[in-house]
């Protein structure tokens, strides 16, 4: 998804060119979409319909569906939220923004007085011609970006979605550059960015549960975007010191700090939902006899504090399926017959 905004003062033009992009886009077969910042109330329905009604009764947010579908928040939502958002919604290749000057994505602007350092082009937008709107809409593909915060170029010596941001509107870095990620977060309305690593680790861990559910009994035939929201308010944060060790195969798998913490907490957090034992301090799990990949007939054991524990046919699915996962996002260069791991406080 690339955001780019249009901005200026009053009476510019800001709008018929918005009109004009969104149009450029959509030609190019582009799913679009756009958001329009006022500083007036925008009212979404009309005086005394049933979901002004339902407004005035005091609903937070009114949603109305028919021919279209709207929402109606009672407040206004940071700019970054409403992004994620949209990725819900729908795959859309760009988000045109009008106004909201005061946000760090790419700018077209009307008019000189908002220019600063996230501007990429000044038009005017009433002289514009189809010309300059498809030159605009190129640059747009060019420039445009996704949520600041979810951008990662390890690869080109970046890791600060700022500084990558600022090198793709400056025109020394391309949206093709940067890692593929397949998952994104948002912590309490926050948008949290994840590296490559960290998006194919959450991916493959949750699939990994998922595949052991019968997804057939609500009418799921394959696994495409998956939505996973978590309260989770009442839940005590505890700091990560545990130690980890991997062995693929009866061989040491050599792990950093980082790795060390992710899996580690995953093993834990698995162990915790089994509620096997109070206090657990050590955890060793260990999956035999992996052919191919095929996890079916492969064994798993279990200890907590060196007691061995049972579980079910279920649960053996589960903890087989998202530590065989987990472990294939750290890309083990060998053929996996055999996992075992330690976790200890």
């Amino acid at each position: 998804m690339k955001i780019a905004s249009i901005v200026g003062k009053k009476n510019t033009g800001k709008t018929s060119l918005t009109v004009k992009v969104i149009e450029e886009l959509t030609k190019r077969g582009y799913n679009v979409a756009s958001i329009k910042h006022s500083h007036h109330s925008i009212e979404m329905d009309k005086e005394n319909t049933d979901t002004w009604k339902h407004k005035q009764a005091g609903a937070n947010l009114v949603v109305g569906v028919g021919s279209t579908t709207f929402f109606n928040a009672r407040k206004e939502h940071d700019l970054n939220r409403i992004l994620y958002l949209l990725k819900h919604f729908d795959e859309f290749d760009f988000v045109i923004i009008e106004g909201y000057k005061s946000y760090n994505y790419p700018k077209i602007i009307t008019s000189p007085e908002v220019r600063d350092e996230y501007t990429i082009k000044e038009v005017n937008s009433f002289t514009i011609d189809e010309k300059g709107v498809r030159e605009l809409a190129d640059l747009i593909e060019e420039r445009g970006h996704d949520i600041v915060d979810t951008l990662f170029a390890n690869n080109c010596g970046f890791n600060n979605g700022e500084a990558i941001a600022k090198e793709i509107r400056d025109g020394n870095l391309t949206t093709n550059d940067l890692d593929e990620t397949h998952s994104y977060m948002s912590i309490d309305g926050h948008v949290v960015g994840l590296n490559r690593f960290v998006s194919d680790y959450l991916k493959q861990s949750l699939i990994g549960v998922i595949k052991t559910l019968n997804l057939k009994e609500y009418d799921v035939e394959k696994i495409g975007k998956i939505e996973v929201v978590i309260p989770n308010e009442n839940t005590k944060q505890e700091q990560i010191n545990s130690k980890c060790k991997i062995l693929i195969n009866d061989k040491n798998l050599e792990i950093n700090e980082f790795t060390t913490n992710i899996v580690s907490s995953s093993i834990k957090g698995m162990i915790k939902s089994i509620k096997t034992e109070n206090n657990v301090k050590r955890i060793d799990v260990e999956i035999a006899n992996i052919i191919r990949e095929e996890l079916e007939n492969a064994q798993i054991t279990l200890k907590t504090n060196n007691h061995d524990v049972k579980i079910n046919k279920f649960t053996r699915g589960i903890l087989k399926e998202t530590i065989f996962a987990i472990i294939s996002s750290l890309e083990v260069d060998e053929e996996i017959n055999k996992i075992s791991i330690t976790v200890e406080d």
